[in-house]
């Protein structure tokens, strides 16, 4: 085929050849709009979003439990496996679940438990959530007890209600606790040393001084003292951490949907369809376009 009749061929398909440049830029300018498309369409998705269950009121940590280091992580003491008596302090957490409408009841269960094992309540916080229907109790607790009678209050606060979550842990400060002992043992020594030299001494200033040097020793002593006593309590006394929650209703979670919440979800469909309309509509044209071309090109033939 000769150029002038490859020219002429052209002439003749100008119609089809402009319309397959034009079909080629909408596609391209449609792909932008497939991506406007997809935002719209998950604003869609999402026009009824779900009603998640209220959790303002479990406390941090797993299955409304308390969110405790464990012991051993949060102090670094010596190990000592010299010494025989070990100092093992317990601590616990139980998180329980009572009958809705029971919860004074239950909590009256725990406080007679408290009573009965001559234990102590050191701390208790008692909360409503939500309203009407919808509302329910929550009560923390904070108990010390007495680590003979420990196992026994722990089966008791088990059956009060379904144990939810329940954690254990034993920590071995005994290392911690003999070093105290020795540190305290060197801090008195060393007091007698300085009331000596306090006694033998002639000179008015290192009186004064060897003063403000046992008046910190002594300080410091207490301080040991103390801190040995709070040991001595936490070994004879497991602390364990209770929570009451009242089971919640089971329409609970059932909400009627919002008229604004209808009103958006048919704009968005609305935004939706409009959207799909202009991305097919430059197609449907190029399609009925290419139609009319092929059905003339038929009736020359």
């Amino acid at each position: 085929m000769g150029l002038k009749e490859q020219l002429s061929k052209i002439k003749d398909n100008w119609l089809l050849i402009a319309l397959v440049l034009v079909i080629f830029f909408v596609s391209m300018s449609g792909c932008n709009r497939l991506d406007t498309l997809s935002s719209l369409g998950g604003q869609f998705g999402n026009a009824y979003p779900e009603t998640a269950m209220d959790k303002s009121a479990l406390p941090s940590g797993y299955g409304g439990g308390y969110d405790y280091a464990p012991e051993a992580l949060r102090q670094s003491e010596n190990f000592a496996p010299e010494v025989e008596d070990r100092k093992i302090v317990k601590t616990a957490q139980v998180s329980s679940e009572v009958e809705q409408g029971k919860f004074f009841e239950s909590e009256s269960k725990l406080k007679n438990i408290i009573t009965s094992s001559e234990a102590y309540l050191l701390n208790q916080n008692v909360n409503k959530y939500d309203s009407d229907r919808r509302s329910y109790y929550t009560g923390y607790y904070q108990i010390k007890v007495d680590v003979k009678k420990y196992d026994s209050v722990i089966a008791q606060l088990k059956e009060i209600g379904e144990v939810k979550y329940f954690n254990e842990d034993s920590a071995d400060i005994t290392g911690r606790y003999t070093d105290t002992k020795v540190e305290i043992e060197t801090e008195k020594d060393r007091l007698k040393r300085y009331e000596a030299m306090y006694a033998e001494s002639k000179d008015v200033k290192e009186k004064i001084d060897l003063t403000d040097r046992m008046f910190d020793l002594e300080r410091q002593i207490k301080y040991l003292e103390d801190a040995l006593e709070n040991m001595d309590q936490r070994v004879d006394y497991s602390t364990v951490h209770v929570t009451l929650t009242e089971k919640r209703s089971d329409y609970a979670s059932i909400v009627f949907v919002k008229f604004s919440e209808l009103v958006s979800s048919v704009v968005s469909s609305t935004n939706t369809l409009i959207s799909i309309l202009v991305v097919l509509l430059p197609w449907a044209l190029a399609f009925l376009g290419i139609r009319f071309i092929v059905k003339k090109f038929r009736k020359r033939k």
